[in-house]
This record gives structure tokens, C-alpha cells and sequence, in this order.
């Protein structure tokens, strides 16, 4: 019997896939096959303004040079867009979002990015319009939820049982509807997950955070079990002077690599490189016991 039913891709199409990307998928892929679960391909397409066909296409190309499949998922870019991407959740979102809001868990706020850091040198939020009873009708406001910072949220940690995380500094009083009233990853990524049945979820530390807030969130959503998933926080990888991988710079990226004439096999040594690993897999199969 499976101990598990879905894992889950979840890229966005702002950028082409780079090796930390493919780190992630190969966990992913190698845990769900341990675990007895499917994997889902569910792209994050939302931030309208970074989208683009080409980042999307780059998806399925990346994933059919390396040959990393999975079970469930749009085959193609025509297929994402017809069938799969998050435009066609928007009625879930915005459910969520009233379901909140009815809660009376969260509040309007009309602070602009340049103010917030004017009151927090760090960054973090002060709480600046939680009293202030603003309508969560106005133009140009975001709506947030009140969480404050170093709220203890259980939940648990594939290997280590169930740990007690803190929500960070930086996401005190979260948004969860952005000021062009679209929804915000935190909300999007746990409905999604909880619409699909993912219970086993993979991503990298740098998401430790979002992890604490999005169980903190499923609290205050209509009954489901999300805060039950188990989650799996694998280390980052970086690329050349420990630079943190980024979408926005192509210096990682697979289609980069595939320009310069590397085979799927020099990819998979590159990636155990710069994971640290003492062995070079040449495959997607060799990688199972080096990963988990």
C-alpha cells in the first residue's frame, strides 16, 4: 500500500528551468517513487506580468531531453493553457478568499513596499493598517492576514517526525490578495495542492517559510487536511562564486547548458556537482541513492 498518493512540480514559467530547478525535480521524483506516490505537474502561472509561452514550453523540454516523467499534468504548452493553468482556478481562489475574509481573519491594508521598509529597515511588516478598518473593496489594496511574527506552527518533516516552525520576520501579517486583486502564492499554492490531493510535498529550505504559512493558513480555511501533509525541505544548490540560482539569470539554465552542446548525461554530472555529491550519476535512475 502506498504511504503516500501525490507529489508534486511546481515551477513557474518567470524563467527557464536552471540546475536548481532539476535538483528539486530529481528529489521529487525519487521520493514519490520510494513512497509508492504519483507525481503531479502543476505549473504556477499567476504573476501575469513575468509570464510567457516560451518559459512554459521550456518546462516540457527540459523535463523530455532529461527524461524526468510524471503521471498527471498538461502534456504541452496548447494542453497548459486550454486545461491547466491557475486562470482556471480563479473560482477556488476567490472562494478561498471569502471564506477568509467572512472568518474575519483578515484585514486591508494600502501600505506600498517603499513605506513598510521606512518603518522596518528589515523589511517586516508593523502592522501599520490593522486597526485602521480600511474596505476590502478599495482600489489598490492588498489584503493580509493576521499572523504575527515567531507563531509556533506544527507540522511534519519527512525523516524528522513533526517539528515546530516559526513564521519569519518578513512574513508577519502575510498577503494573501495582492493589489491587483490577484491572488498570492501562499493562497494559490495551498489551494492548489489541497484541489489535487498533494500530500507529500518537496521543495527547497528557502521555502521553510512558506511552508509555516500556508499550514498556518489552512487553519482558517473551511475543514481539509493540509496541515497532515508531510513535507521534505532539501538543501539548495548554487551556482558558480555560491551565487543562489535565479530564473531572471539564464548562467544556470538548462536550455543555456543545451546551447553549449551538453548531452542529458554532462547535465546530471553537473547537477551532482554542484549539489555536492562525491558520485556523478549520468541518469535520472542513478540519482535514487544519493538523494534520499
Amino acid at each position: 500500500m502506498s504511504e503516500y498518493k501525490l507529489a508534486r512540480f511546481a515551477p513557474t514559467p518567470s524563467g527557464f528551468l536552471h540546475i536548481g530547478n532539476i535538483y528539486s525535480f530529481i528529489i521529487t521524483h525519487h521520493l514519490a517513487n520510494k513512497y509508492g506516490a504519483k507525481v503531479l505537474l502543476r505549473i504556477d502561472d499567476l504573476d501575469r506580468e513575468r509570464y510567457k509561452p516560451r518559459f512554459v514550453q521550456d518546462i516540457f523540454d527540459t523535463l523530455n531531453f532529461l527524461e524526468i516523467p510524471y503521471d498527471q499534468g498538461p502534456r504541452d504548452l496548447s494542453d497548459f493553457e486550454q486545461n491547466h493553468s491557475q486562470i482556471h482556478r480563479l473560482p477556488l481562489y476567490q472562494r478561498a478568499l471569502e471564506d477568509l475574509k467572512n472568518k474575519k481573519v483578515l484585514f486591508a491594508c494600502d501600505c506600498s513596499r517603499k513605506k513598510i521598509e521606512k518603518l522596518n529597515p528589515k523589511g517586516y511588516y508593523s502592522g501599520f493598517c490593522l486597526r485602521r478598518n480600511l474596505s476590502f473593496d478599495q482600489a489598490e489594496i492588498t489584503w493580509r492576514i493576521k499572523a504575527k511574527m515567531h507563531i509556533d506552527v506544527p507540522f511534519k518533516e519527512l525523516n524528522l517526525g513533526i517539528v515546530n516552525g516559526k513564521l519569519p520576520g518578513i512574513m508577519t501579517d502575510f498577503v494573501v490578495r495582492k493589489k491587483d486583486a490577484m491572488p498570492s502564492y501562499q493562497l494559490t499554492s495551498l489551494v492548489d495542492d489541497l484541489h489535487f490531493g498533494v500530500d507529500l510535498i518537496v521543495r527547497g529550505k528557502d521555502l521553510w517559510g512558506s511552508t509555516i504559512a500556508q499550514v498556518y493558513l489552512s487553519k482558517f480555511l473551511s475543514e481539509n487536511n493540509f496541515a497532515e501533509n508531510t513535507f521534505h525541505h532539501h538543501q539548495l544548490i548554487h551556482g558558480s562564486n555560491n551565487q543562489k540560482l535565479s530564473k531572471s539569470s539564464d548562467v544556470s539554465s538548462i536550455q543555456l547548458l543545451r546551447k553549449t552542446g551538453k548531452k542529458k548525461e554532462d547535465i546530471y554530472q553537473i547537477i551532482a556537482e554542484a549539489a555536492g555529491l562525491k558520485d556523478r550519476p549520468k541518469s535520472l535512475g542513478e540519482f535514487g541513492g544519493l538523494v534520499i
